[in-house]
Protein backbone atom coordinates (compact mmCIF):
# COMPACT_ATOMS: atom_id res chain seq x y z
CA UNK A 1 0.00 0.00 0.00
CA UNK A 2 0.99 3.65 -0.82
CA UNK A 3 2.35 5.31 2.54
CA UNK A 4 -0.50 8.25 3.31
CA UNK A 5 2.29 11.04 3.16
CA UNK A 6 2.60 9.83 -0.80
CA UNK A 7 -1.26 10.29 -1.59
CA UNK A 8 -2.50 12.63 -3.89
CA UNK A 9 -5.99 13.35 -5.30
CA UNK A 10 -5.79 11.84 -8.59
CA UNK A 11 -9.21 12.42 -9.87
CA UNK A 12 -12.24 15.32 -9.65
CA UNK A 13 -15.76 14.03 -9.26
CA UNK A 14 -18.76 15.91 -9.76
CA UNK A 15 -20.81 17.08 -6.67
CA UNK A 16 -24.16 16.56 -8.53
CA UNK A 17 -23.24 12.83 -9.48
CA UNK A 18 -21.85 11.95 -6.09
CA UNK A 19 -24.01 13.88 -4.07
CA UNK A 20 -26.77 15.38 -5.60
CA UNK A 21 -26.46 18.40 -5.33
CA UNK A 22 -27.52 21.55 -7.45
CA UNK A 23 -23.80 22.32 -8.38
CA UNK A 24 -21.36 22.02 -10.67
CA UNK A 25 -18.57 21.69 -8.46
CA UNK A 26 -15.42 19.58 -9.08
CA UNK A 27 -14.05 17.85 -6.08
CA UNK A 28 -10.49 16.75 -5.36
CA UNK A 29 -10.65 12.71 -4.75
CA UNK A 30 -8.43 9.76 -4.49
CA UNK A 31 -8.86 6.79 -6.58
CA UNK A 32 -6.28 4.38 -3.86
CA UNK A 33 -8.15 4.33 -0.64
CA UNK A 34 -6.00 3.95 2.36
CA UNK A 35 -7.14 2.66 5.88
CA UNK A 36 -7.79 5.60 7.47
CA UNK A 37 -10.92 6.25 4.78
CA UNK A 38 -14.19 5.82 6.48
CA UNK A 39 -16.35 2.88 5.64
CA UNK A 40 -19.15 4.07 2.94
CA UNK A 41 -22.84 4.33 4.63
CA UNK A 42 -25.01 3.37 1.71
CA UNK A 43 -27.98 4.70 3.10
CA UNK A 44 -26.73 7.91 4.41
CA UNK A 45 -28.50 11.12 3.33
CA UNK A 46 -26.85 14.31 3.06
CA UNK A 47 -28.14 17.77 3.89
CA UNK A 48 -27.64 20.01 0.83
CA UNK A 49 -26.30 23.21 2.28
CA UNK A 50 -23.75 20.71 4.76
CA UNK A 51 -22.92 18.63 2.31
CA UNK A 52 -21.20 21.71 -0.01
CA UNK A 53 -20.03 23.59 3.03
CA UNK A 54 -17.78 20.48 3.71
CA UNK A 55 -17.01 20.06 -0.26
CA UNK A 56 -16.05 23.38 0.08
CA UNK A 57 -13.71 22.64 2.45
CA UNK A 58 -11.96 19.87 1.12
CA UNK A 59 -12.15 21.43 -2.69
CA UNK A 60 -10.43 24.90 -1.48
CA UNK A 61 -8.88 23.95 2.14
CA UNK A 62 -11.37 25.79 4.01
CA UNK A 63 -11.96 25.62 7.34
CA UNK A 64 -15.18 24.01 8.20
CA UNK A 65 -17.20 23.99 11.21
CA UNK A 66 -20.42 22.18 11.60
CA UNK A 67 -22.59 23.38 14.08
CA UNK A 68 -25.92 22.05 15.64
CA UNK A 69 -28.07 20.02 18.05
CA UNK A 70 -26.53 16.42 19.37
CA UNK A 71 -27.86 13.41 17.02
CA UNK A 72 -28.02 15.22 13.85
CA UNK A 73 -25.38 13.56 12.44
CA UNK A 74 -22.24 16.09 12.42
CA UNK A 75 -19.51 14.04 12.80
CA UNK A 76 -20.82 11.76 10.77
CA UNK A 77 -21.56 13.94 7.58
CA UNK A 78 -17.63 14.52 7.47
CA UNK A 79 -17.18 11.16 7.58
CA UNK A 80 -19.35 10.12 4.81
CA UNK A 81 -18.22 13.34 2.26
CA UNK A 82 -14.50 11.57 2.82
CA UNK A 83 -15.34 7.95 2.51
CA UNK A 84 -17.07 8.89 -1.10
CA UNK A 85 -13.80 10.86 -1.73
CA UNK A 86 -11.40 8.32 -0.46
CA UNK A 87 -9.62 11.14 1.82
CA UNK A 88 -8.11 9.68 4.66
CA UNK A 89 -9.86 11.13 7.60
CA UNK A 90 -8.93 11.18 11.46
CA UNK A 91 -11.59 11.93 14.44
CA UNK A 92 -10.23 13.74 17.72
CA UNK A 93 -12.67 13.97 20.49
CA UNK A 94 -11.73 17.10 22.55
CA UNK A 95 -13.04 16.02 25.72
CA UNK A 96 -11.34 16.88 29.31
CA UNK A 97 -8.92 14.78 28.93
CA UNK A 98 -7.00 15.62 25.90
CA UNK A 99 -4.21 17.33 26.91
CA UNK A 100 -1.65 19.87 25.18
CA UNK A 101 0.83 17.11 24.91
CA UNK A 102 -1.70 14.53 23.74
CA UNK A 103 -2.48 16.89 20.22
CA UNK A 104 1.63 18.45 20.44
CA UNK A 105 3.95 15.17 21.26
CA UNK A 106 6.02 14.06 24.02
CA UNK A 107 8.93 12.74 24.73
CA UNK A 108 8.82 8.78 25.95
CA UNK A 109 11.48 6.00 26.69
CA UNK A 110 11.12 3.50 23.91
CA UNK A 111 13.40 0.33 22.81
CA UNK A 112 15.65 0.78 20.29
CA UNK A 113 18.41 -2.15 19.50
CA UNK A 114 17.91 -3.57 23.13
CA UNK A 115 18.51 -0.27 24.53
CA UNK A 116 16.17 1.98 25.97
CA UNK A 117 16.15 5.18 24.37
CA UNK A 118 14.04 8.78 25.06
CA UNK A 119 12.48 9.76 21.60
CA UNK A 120 9.93 12.52 20.83
CA UNK A 121 6.75 10.79 19.95
CA UNK A 122 4.50 13.42 17.47
CA UNK A 123 0.91 13.54 18.84
CA UNK A 124 -1.91 13.55 16.53
CA UNK A 125 -1.80 17.52 15.13
CA UNK A 126 1.74 17.19 13.84
CA UNK A 127 1.33 13.85 12.52
CA UNK A 128 -1.90 14.69 10.23
CA UNK A 129 -0.87 18.23 9.60
CA UNK A 130 2.26 16.28 7.17
CA UNK A 131 -0.17 14.03 5.16
CA UNK A 132 -3.59 14.66 3.24
CA UNK A 133 -5.73 14.03 6.06
CA UNK A 134 -8.93 15.29 7.19
CA UNK A 135 -8.68 16.24 11.05
CA UNK A 136 -11.63 16.15 12.67
CA UNK A 137 -12.20 18.15 16.26
CA UNK A 138 -15.10 16.27 17.70
CA UNK A 139 -17.37 18.36 20.57
CA UNK A 140 -14.83 21.21 19.70
CA UNK A 141 -16.84 23.51 22.20
CA UNK A 142 -15.72 21.38 25.23
CA UNK A 143 -11.82 21.67 24.90
CA UNK A 144 -9.68 22.88 27.42
CA UNK A 145 -7.94 26.60 27.12
CA UNK A 146 -4.36 25.23 27.12
CA UNK A 147 -5.81 23.00 24.19
CA UNK A 148 -7.65 25.24 21.97
CA UNK A 149 -4.81 27.59 22.14
CA UNK A 150 -2.37 24.68 19.84
CA UNK A 151 -5.59 24.38 17.74
CA UNK A 152 -5.10 28.37 17.14
CA UNK A 153 -2.54 28.80 14.64
CA UNK A 154 -2.96 26.19 12.24
CA UNK A 155 -6.18 27.12 11.64
CA UNK A 156 -4.81 30.17 9.47
CA UNK A 157 -3.84 29.63 5.40
CA UNK A 158 -0.96 27.85 5.68
CA UNK A 159 -1.08 27.93 9.41
CA UNK A 160 2.70 26.58 10.51
CA UNK A 161 3.13 24.47 13.26
CA UNK A 162 6.03 24.99 15.59
CA UNK A 163 7.42 22.08 17.39
CA UNK A 164 9.03 24.10 20.27
CA UNK A 165 11.28 20.78 22.08
CA UNK A 166 12.26 20.25 18.70
CA UNK A 167 13.02 23.15 17.19
CA UNK A 168 11.16 22.71 14.41
CA UNK A 169 8.42 24.33 11.91
CA UNK A 170 6.52 22.03 10.55
CA UNK A 171 4.27 22.91 7.36
CA UNK A 172 1.13 21.47 6.58
CA UNK A 173 0.66 18.81 3.87
CA UNK A 174 -1.11 20.60 0.18
CA UNK A 175 -3.68 18.62 1.38
CA UNK A 176 -4.25 18.35 4.55
CA UNK A 177 -7.92 20.07 5.92
CA UNK A 178 -9.10 20.84 9.17
CA UNK A 179 -12.95 20.47 10.17
CA UNK A 180 -14.68 20.72 13.61
CA UNK A 181 -18.17 19.92 15.13
CA UNK A 182 -19.59 21.60 18.09
CA UNK A 183 -23.35 21.75 19.71
CA UNK A 184 -23.01 25.58 19.95
CA UNK A 185 -20.97 28.44 18.34
CA UNK A 186 -18.27 28.82 21.56
CA UNK A 187 -21.14 30.93 23.47
CA UNK A 188 -21.28 28.57 25.89
CA UNK A 189 -23.93 26.57 27.49
CA UNK A 190 -26.85 28.85 27.43
CA UNK A 191 -30.15 26.50 27.55
CA UNK A 192 -28.44 23.99 29.94
CA UNK A 193 -28.48 21.16 27.52
CA UNK A 194 -24.30 21.23 26.96
CA UNK A 195 -22.77 20.86 30.28
CA UNK A 196 -19.24 20.95 29.83
CA UNK A 197 -18.96 23.41 26.73
CA UNK A 198 -16.61 26.34 26.76
CA UNK A 199 -17.29 29.85 25.83
CA UNK A 200 -14.66 30.35 23.21
CA UNK A 201 -12.09 33.27 22.56
CA UNK A 202 -13.87 35.06 19.43
CA UNK A 203 -10.49 35.74 17.87
CA UNK A 204 -10.17 31.69 17.66
CA UNK A 205 -13.74 31.67 16.33
CA UNK A 206 -13.03 34.28 13.65
CA UNK A 207 -10.20 31.88 11.74
CA UNK A 208 -12.77 29.21 10.79
CA UNK A 209 -14.06 29.79 7.20
CA UNK A 210 -17.39 28.61 7.03
CA UNK A 211 -19.46 27.56 9.46
CA UNK A 212 -22.53 25.34 8.53
CA UNK A 213 -25.46 24.96 10.46
CA UNK A 214 -27.20 21.18 10.80
CA UNK A 215 -29.95 20.70 12.90
CA UNK A 216 -33.19 18.57 13.05
CA UNK A 217 -34.82 17.81 9.68
CA UNK A 218 -38.92 18.36 7.96
CA UNK A 219 -40.62 15.42 9.64
CA UNK A 220 -40.82 13.76 5.71
CA UNK A 221 -36.90 13.64 5.96
CA UNK A 222 -36.60 12.27 9.44
CA UNK A 223 -39.17 9.59 8.35
CA UNK A 224 -37.14 8.51 5.21
CA UNK A 225 -33.83 8.88 7.51
CA UNK A 226 -35.10 6.07 10.20
CA UNK A 227 -36.66 3.72 7.53
CA UNK A 228 -33.06 3.78 5.82
CA UNK A 229 -31.43 2.82 9.22
CA UNK A 230 -34.52 0.30 9.68
CA UNK A 231 -35.21 -1.42 6.40
CA UNK A 232 -38.45 -3.45 8.06
CA UNK A 233 -40.35 -0.10 8.53
CA UNK A 234 -40.08 0.73 4.56
CA UNK A 235 -43.62 -0.40 4.16
CA UNK A 236 -47.24 1.54 4.28
CA UNK A 237 -47.36 0.27 7.99
CA UNK A 238 -43.91 1.33 9.07
CA UNK A 239 -44.51 4.45 7.53
CA UNK A 240 -47.02 5.36 9.35
CA UNK A 241 -45.60 3.69 12.83
CA UNK A 242 -42.34 5.95 11.95
CA UNK A 243 -44.59 9.13 11.43
CA UNK A 244 -46.18 8.70 14.85
CA UNK A 245 -42.38 8.03 16.26
CA UNK A 246 -40.74 11.78 14.54
CA UNK A 247 -44.34 13.18 16.10
CA UNK A 248 -43.26 12.64 19.36
CA UNK A 249 -39.82 13.52 18.69
CA UNK A 250 -40.86 16.92 17.58
CA UNK A 251 -43.19 17.49 20.35
CA UNK A 252 -40.63 16.82 22.45
CA UNK A 253 -38.57 19.36 21.08
CA UNK A 254 -41.27 21.86 21.26
CA UNK A 255 -41.44 20.97 24.99
CA UNK A 256 -38.05 21.56 25.65
CA UNK A 257 -38.31 25.22 23.78
CA UNK A 258 -41.33 25.94 25.45
CA UNK A 259 -39.61 24.79 29.23
CA UNK A 260 -41.89 21.76 29.59
CA UNK A 261 -38.87 19.60 29.27
CA UNK A 262 -35.20 19.34 30.21
CA UNK A 263 -33.95 16.61 27.70
CA UNK A 264 -35.66 16.22 23.82
CA UNK A 265 -35.39 13.53 21.16
CA UNK A 266 -32.68 13.60 18.78
CA UNK A 267 -32.72 11.63 15.50
CA UNK A 268 -30.47 9.59 16.54
CA UNK A 269 -32.80 8.35 19.57
CA UNK A 270 -35.76 7.89 17.12
CA UNK A 271 -33.59 5.72 15.52
CA UNK A 272 -32.53 3.49 18.57
CA UNK A 273 -36.03 3.41 19.40
CA UNK A 274 -36.63 2.51 16.09
CA UNK A 275 -34.17 -0.63 15.96
CA UNK A 276 -35.60 -1.52 20.04
CA UNK A 277 -38.64 -1.77 18.16
CA UNK A 278 -37.45 -4.60 16.10
CA UNK A 279 -36.11 -6.02 19.79
CA UNK A 280 -38.88 -5.73 22.19
CA UNK A 281 -42.05 -6.13 19.41
CA UNK A 282 -44.02 -2.89 21.33
CA UNK A 283 -43.41 0.88 20.38
CA UNK A 284 -44.44 1.83 24.33
CA UNK A 285 -42.39 -0.82 25.78
CA UNK A 286 -39.38 0.40 23.32
CA UNK A 287 -40.17 4.15 23.68
CA UNK A 288 -39.87 3.75 27.75
CA UNK A 289 -35.98 1.99 27.66
CA UNK A 290 -34.99 4.59 25.00
CA UNK A 291 -36.24 7.84 25.79
CA UNK A 292 -38.72 8.22 29.15
CA UNK A 293 -36.12 6.56 31.28
CA UNK A 294 -33.60 9.13 30.33
CA UNK A 295 -36.16 11.94 31.59
CA UNK A 296 -36.47 13.32 35.06
CA UNK A 297 -39.35 12.08 36.83
CA UNK A 298 -41.48 14.63 37.33
CA UNK A 299 -41.27 15.38 33.10
CA UNK A 300 -42.68 11.37 32.62
CA UNK A 301 -46.36 12.27 32.38
CA UNK A 302 -45.98 15.21 30.01
CA UNK A 303 -43.44 12.73 27.97
CA UNK A 304 -46.69 10.18 28.18
CA UNK A 305 -49.06 12.83 27.47
CA UNK A 306 -47.05 13.30 24.01
CA UNK A 307 -47.03 9.59 23.31
CA UNK A 308 -50.62 9.62 23.73
CA UNK A 309 -51.27 12.24 21.58
CA UNK A 310 -49.57 10.60 18.75
CA UNK A 311 -50.38 6.65 19.20
CA UNK A 312 -53.69 6.67 20.87
CA UNK A 313 -52.81 4.38 23.90
CA UNK A 314 -51.43 4.91 27.14
CA UNK A 315 -48.21 4.56 28.92
CA UNK A 316 -48.54 2.29 31.91
CA UNK A 317 -48.56 5.45 34.56
CA UNK A 318 -46.79 3.03 37.61
CA UNK A 319 -43.79 2.27 35.08
CA UNK A 320 -43.27 6.00 34.38
CA UNK A 321 -43.33 6.87 38.68
CA UNK A 322 -41.21 3.60 39.27
CA UNK A 323 -38.99 2.47 36.47
CA UNK A 324 -40.88 -0.87 37.08
CA UNK A 325 -44.02 -2.06 36.09
CA UNK A 326 -46.19 -3.84 38.13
Amino acid sequence: MTEITALRPDRLVCAREVFGLDSDLQVPAFSERDEHVPEIDAVYRFNPAVTLAILAGFTRDRRVMVQGLHGTGKSTHIEQVAARLNWPCVRVNLDGHISRLDLVGKDAVVLRHGQQVTEFLEGIVPWALQRPVALIFDEYDAGRPDVMFVIQRILERDGQFTLMDQNKVLRPHPFFRLFATANTVGLGNLNGLYHGAQRLNHAQIDRWNIVASLNYLPRDEEVAIVQARVPSRADAAGTALVQQMVAVADLTRKGFAAGDLSTLMSPRTVITWAENIEIFKDPALAFRLSFVNKCDEAERPVVAEYFQRCFDRELDESYLLTGDPE
